[in-house]
């Protein structure tokens, strides 16, 4: 059958295996130092591994190819797990990694749900030296829900992005806004990036994301820097190839830390 498979251009691989992370069907595979697509049938030509490529190697091209089998992809899956034992890490995936490279593996992060408003005293905990922190009963929890958060490790199909409110954020935006986590990660699933440091376009891969999954709403955050915009073009660009009509918002942060709209 005809269909969409990738290729990927061996002058250009560098043997980094980014891509063998990215790729949970196992189709790709390190061979002789570079990346080897190593069945047409485990390849569901969504495309994982295509951001995740630092030098642009693989790309997509439409040509005679078996048919994605998601049977024998599972079964490679068990067969892999049951030979290396199970992982019984709490919140962690079971699966085995293509690489082995842990930071790539996706798993969900659980929080308590919680209505509390933050108190004074969590508020001073802010902003108070290192000394006066040492006595304040206030401790801040980190707000993120699920890993990996580079848009370019970040897997098409997790579980996580099902009924999610999305939030993509340019990488500085966490930086320059304080109460970032409170505010924006809360009760979301977080994506981010740089365009200008990536030099790639995510429009594709966050076509991806919201075409195969029941995203309930996207909110972009960027820096006021003209660069920054690649990333809301990005979101906005996928919205629009995808077909979907979810609610949509872009807030840009100043420099200085402040919402500007």
């Amino acid at each position: 059958m005809i269909r969409r498979i990738i290729k990927i251009n061996e002058e250009k691989c560098n043997g980094c295996g980014i891509c063998a992370a990215a790729c949970h069907e196992g189709a790709i595979g390190m061979v002789d130092g570079k990346a080897k697509l190593l069945r047409d049938d485990y390849c569901d030509g969504l495309g994982d591994c295509l951001p995740a490529c630092p030098t642009g190697a693989i790309t997509f091209e439409e040509r005679e190819a078996a048919a994605y089998d998601e049977a024998a992809v599972k079964a490679k899956a068990a067969k892999e797990m049951g030979a290396a034992g199970p992982v019984h890490t709490a919140g962690h995936s079971e699966a085995p990694l293509p690489c082995g490279c842990p930071g790539s593996q996706s798993r969900a992060i659980p929080r308590p749900s919680t209505n509390a408003e933050p108190s004074a005293d969590r508020s001073n905990a802010e902003t108070a030296p290192d000394e006066d922190r040492k006595g304040c009963s206030a401790v801040l929890t980190s707000q993120l829900s699920q890993w990996p958060v580079q848009i370019k490790l970040v897997p098409v199909k997790a579980p996580y992005f099902n009924g999610a409110k999305l939030l993509i954020a340019a990488d500085c935006t966490a930086y320059a806004y304080a109460n970032f986590h409170s505010e924006f990660i809360k009760g979301k699933i977080t994506l981010i990036g740089c365009p200008k440091l990536d030099s790639v376009d995510y429009s594709e891969k966050l076509t991806e994301i919201i075409k195969n999954n029941d995203i309930k709403s996207l909110t972009v955050v960027r820096m006021e820097v003209p660069c920054c915009g690649g990333i809301e073009h990005a979101a906005k660009n996928a919205l629009l190839a995808s077909g979907k009509f979810i609610p949509w918002q872009i807030v840009t942060i100043s420099t200085d830390g402040q919402i500007l709209d």
